[in-house]
């Protein structure tokens, strides 16, 4: 495929583990990378990704996280960076899938590096991204439990994950990560600062519908990712292709 004439960019949306050498062969063939997050499960061979990327700086190489092309999220971002909150402090942030009776998600977890490296890492991308990508992590605490799905400690897994991220400069980020989710997709951000907080989805819905019944008031909410943030997802892909073609920094 990237020998194919006229080929210019490519999309590399494959499972976890071929990310990294998928897309170093694509640097290698001169095409530009739009890669699915994460670039690898592994610190040294990230790296790896990010030195081939450095060696044709001609070439445009992004790692999707697609939260960072939602408009609700961009909106808080322009809210905090405008001084509407004060100076940010604390983060909280989950991804939360809906809870599948079947055995995807102890096959996913062979191959996805497991809950903190799979969902958490849209949340952690987050904090970066709202406290700054010059944030130093200070300590780190992780704590997970297998409470619906037997089978995820085969592959060191679990299916409820909690982690506590210290940054240097008082600024404290706690994520939440789940695959029990009953009503549907629940990701949801906080950002608290000295004199506001902005709240991102706390209260999901996938429309101001609301269905009035005997048992009371209930809201239709998106039951996959892809549901919750589908438009980001057109908007990563739009805004690459823009970089591409008009050579706009990344």
């Amino acid at each position: 495929m990237l020998k194919h004439p006229g080929l210019e960019a490519v999309v590399i949306a494959t499972s976890t583990t071929e990310h990294a050498p998928q897309t170093i062969r694509a640097i290698e063939a001169d095409k530009h990378v739009l890669c699915e997050k994460p670039l690898s499960i592994n610190v040294e061979i990230s790296q790896s990704v990010a030195d081939a990327a450095r060696r044709k700086p001609h070439l445009k190489v992004m790692c999707g996280f697609s939260r960072r092309f939602d408009q609700s999220y961009r909106n808080a971002y322009e809210q905090m960076d405008a001084g509407n909150i004060g100076k940010p402090s604390i983060l909280r942030s989950q991804t939360c899938d809906k809870f599948r009776g079947d055995a995807y998600f102890v096959e996913y977890a062979k191959k996805s590096g497991g809950i903190f490296v799979d969902c958490q890492i849209h949340d952690i991308d987050l904090a970066l991204w709202f406290f700054g990508q010059d944030s130093v992590v200070k300590s780190v605490t992780a704590v997970g439990t297998i409470s619906r799905t037997p089978g995820l400690e085969e592959s060191n897994d679990v299916d409820n994950g909690v982690g506590i991220v210290e940054f240097y400069g008082g600024k404290v980020a706690y994520f939440y990560s789940s695959r029990m989710m009953m009503p549907g997709q629940h990701d949801m951000t906080e950002i608290i600062g000295t004199h506001g907080k902005l709240s991102v989805n706390a209260n999901p819905a996938n429309d101001l519908v609301e269905m009035h019944e005997p048992s009371g008031i209930r809201r239709e909410i998106a039951q996959t990712y892809y549901d919750r943030f589908e438009q980001a997802f057109v908007k990563e892909s739009n805004e690459f292709t823009e970089c591409v073609l008009d050579d706009k920094k990344l």
